[in-house]
């Protein structure tokens, strides 16, 4: 087999693995990730930074998107026109564009090519928490970077799926969501992108029990930071024979893992490789609902009377279709741990949902 043969053979086996690990974890067959059919324009906002590069790689090899644009500041670890070059070299379909602002720049007088016609906006933004920097100082700050760019998405792409990854998410989320239902729009179009969690859980419950990691789907219910964050291991086979005593350690390992990751790089940086992957997961997933196959994934979203919710935002399993989300989902039955854990994770949430909700009366979309 020549160099060039076996270079394309390899590109087709990542791609397909990109693939069937999408379709596997988001409950989509292989086959009919496979069959999908889809030409989707995707945006990733804040695609130059440590998130935004590897996720815009994976949306590029997703064999649903047709259209991949990348938009950052000009102040980003790179400029966006460098990502842009480097992913449209890739052996996919996708045309890729770039779209850099000054950070005096407001994107809804800017972004108007970039984000029309979008199907998907994923935004990974934001400034990480500093130390001696409070909650309410880094809502501050990352809740006006995520309007900045809702706003823009309001006026250019109003039916786009929006996935958020801006911390604090259990705060910005409801904030930008509110700001939604101010203009008239389907708040139930953003998303808060959770589903790291639910990666972290899977690999953990793999490495204790040897299952294979296919066959492990954990569901992660509450919201996206510390305690807030709770999986629900009874309701999976596979911790079977995990024994009970074994499960809050289990459960704390979930939590922390993202402090983890940052002092494995010795404070240098976060779960950026990862967070990229969970987000790309999270991305296929509502790109298989919009092309018709029905796809659950757990995410933070508004939750609605039907849900019969004491929160007015949750993360549980949401089952995306061709109009985004479709179908929120019951939690399920919890075992007696899980229960005492549901209310220690509901009274922190519900303090940051009210922070996000405060932020929102504070302020309207243009």
């Amino acid at each position: 087999m020549t160099p060039a043969l076996l270079g394309a053979v390899a590109g087709a086996a990542v791609g397909g693995a990109l693939a069937y690990a999408y379709a596997q974890k988001s409950g989509a067959s292989a086959k009919s990730c496979g069959g999908a059919k889809g030409n989707f324009k995707v945006c990733v906002c804040g695609g130059a930074g440590g998130i935004g590069q590897p996720l815009c790689m994976l949306m590029a090899m997703n064999p649903l998107v047709g259209e991949l644009c990348v938009f950052d500041l000009n102040i980003a670890m790179v400029p966006a026109e460098g990502v842009a070059a480097d992913i449209g070299h890739l052996e996919r379909k996708c045309k890729v564009s770039a779209y850099t602002l000054d950070k005096e720049d407001k994107p809804v007088d800017k972004l108007k090519e970039c984000l029309t016609g979008c199907d998907l906006v994923l935004v990974p933004a934001g400034l990480p928490r500093k130390p001696g920097m409070t909650r309410a100082d880094l809502l501050g700050i990352n809740a006006g970077i995520a309007k900045n760019i809702v706003e823009a998405c309001a006026k250019f792409c109003p039916n786009a799926v929006l996935g958020l990854i801006v911390n604090p998410v259990n705060s910005v989320v409801p904030a930008m969501c509110e700001l939604y239902k101010k203009k008239g729009l389907d708040h139930r179009k953003i998303c808060g992108v959770t589903s790291l969690d639910i990666v972290r859980a899977n690999k953990f419950v793999h490495e204790i029990t040897g299952v294979p990691i296919e066959e492990i789907d954990v569901p992660v219910i509450g919201g996206h930071a510390g305690t807030t964050i709770l999986p629900l291991f009874s309701q999976v086979p596979a911790c079977a024979g995990i024994p009970d005593s074994k499960i809050p350690a289990l459960d704390k390992h979930v939590q922390d893992a993202g402090t983890d990751v940052v002092n494995a790089k010795g404070g240098k940086g976060s779960a950026t490789l990862s967070m990229a992957y969970a987000g790309a997961k999270f991305g296929n997933a509502v790109l298989q609902g919009l092309a018709g196959n029905d796809t659950t994934e757990c995410a933070y979203v508004s939750m609605g009377a039907d849900e019969k919710c004491e929160l007015p935002y949750f993360a549980t399993k949401v089952t995306f279709g061709r109009n985004g989300v479709k179908k929120v989902h019951d939690i399920g039955k919890l075992n007696e741990y899980e229960k005492g854990r549901l209310q220690e994770a509901m009274k922190q949430l519900k303090d940051e949902i009210n922070a996000g909700l405060d932020y929102a009366k504070t302020t309207s979309l243009a």
